[in-house]
């Protein structure tokens, strides 16, 4: 795959790559925000989430922790619908709240979702570029490393980012306020509790990020070659994305679990100003699962995962390689003709 993808990144710069890495995110958040926003519809009418109460909410690009809000009903995962099922409920909400309910809660995500995104795709690609340019250098491994590293980097940086935004979703403090509480955190906790459930974020990403571009870069060289193409079409920038999204969700499911576990304790303890009296490692939490629920514990809600990564990788791949061919293509004319 290394010829073809040296082609189109070469010729580009850093911002035309974080421009077709932003318009990926945004287009894979229209598509796969409604998918989720159903989900936790149905979740909140069988469970209802009391205040303080925390869910996990995917923008398909990224997951963030929602805080369940006070006791009216404003809120969007907390509006009354008697659903049967998905499908009536994506229609029951497009009729009776409108079609933009659906995309209820994204305005807020995307203000984090889009950078993160920006920097990873990025990174990884400028790391390719990097590790490509190495004497005795072994291909196969450079997506392992790129993808490790981009995933590593950008997951280091937002992590206190996410926790500033869910503070500020839950208590709508102003910004002279989440300083106080900030610098209180840390004067009183450390630096280091602004990281705050990075360890199992890291566990289950990492791991996902390097099968996901090996298996990537594999499949799209196969099926380039196959088709007789020089660069990724945007089918098999699509199917590639979709397969080799489903293989790292299934394989890394276990810590999926384990991060929503912790991530969801972690916050209804700051919330709720309930203290943790102990403080589990993932292993603990592992064991925990396994001996509650059995080893079928740690792969509990796979479909749904499923549903919701493959079409997001689909679709963030295959509009960021459009984006890349775009610009490359765009660049190519201008030093034809300048």
């Amino acid at each position: 795959m290394a010829e073809m993808s040296d082609i189109n990144v070469q010729k580009l710069t850093i911002v035309q790559q974080a421009i077709a890495s932003c318009c990926g995110a945004i287009i894979t958040s229209l598509f796969v925000t409604p998918l989720d926003v159903i989900k936790t519809r149905l979740q909140a009418q069988s469970n209802p989430f009391h205040k303080g109460k925390c869910f996990v909410y995917s923008s398909g690009v990224m997951d963030h922790v929602y805080v369940g809000e006070n006791g009216d009903s404003k809120a969007w995962h907390k509006k009354p619908g008697h659903f049967k099922g998905t499908l009536d409920a994506f229609v029951k909400i497009i009729r009776i709240e409108g079609i933009k309910s659906l995309w209820s809660g994204l305005p807020p995500t995307l203000i984090m979702a889009v950078p993160t995104t920006a920097i990873y795709y990025t990174c990884y690609d400028q790391l390719s570029e990097a590790l490509k340019n190495r004497p005795g250098k072994h291909d196969e491994h450079i997506p392992v490393i790129a993808g490790s590293l981009s995933r590593f980097g950008s997951a280091t940086v937002v992590s206190p980012l996410e926790l500033i935004r869910t503070q500020m979703q839950y208590r709508r403090w102003s910004y002279k306020e989440l300083y106080l509480c900030i610098s209180t955190k840390v004067a009183l906790d450390g630096w280091i509790s602004l990281w705050g459930g990075w360890t199992s974020t890291i566990l289950r990403d990492v791991p996902f990020s390097a099968m996901y571009w090996y298996n990537y870069e594999r499949f799209k060289k196969m099926m380039c070659k196959e088709v007789g193409a020089n660069e990724p079409t945007f089918f098999v920038s699509f199917t590639s994305g979709a397969a080799s999204g489903s293989i790292a969700a299934v394989v890394t499911q276990p810590f999926d679990v384990v991060k929503t576990y912790r991530q969801t304790q972690l916050w209804e303890s700051e919330t709720l100003k309930i203290p943790q009296r102990d403080r589990k490692s993932t292993w603990e939490v592992m064991r925990k699962i396994v001996a509650t629920n059995g080893i079928t514990g740690l792969f509990a809600g796979i479909t749904p995962r499923l549903f919701k990564v493959a079409p997001s990788c689909a679709i963030m791949i295959s509009t960021y390689e459009y984006g890349k061919s775009f610009f490359s293509h765009l660049n190519e004319k201008k030093n034809r003709h300048p």
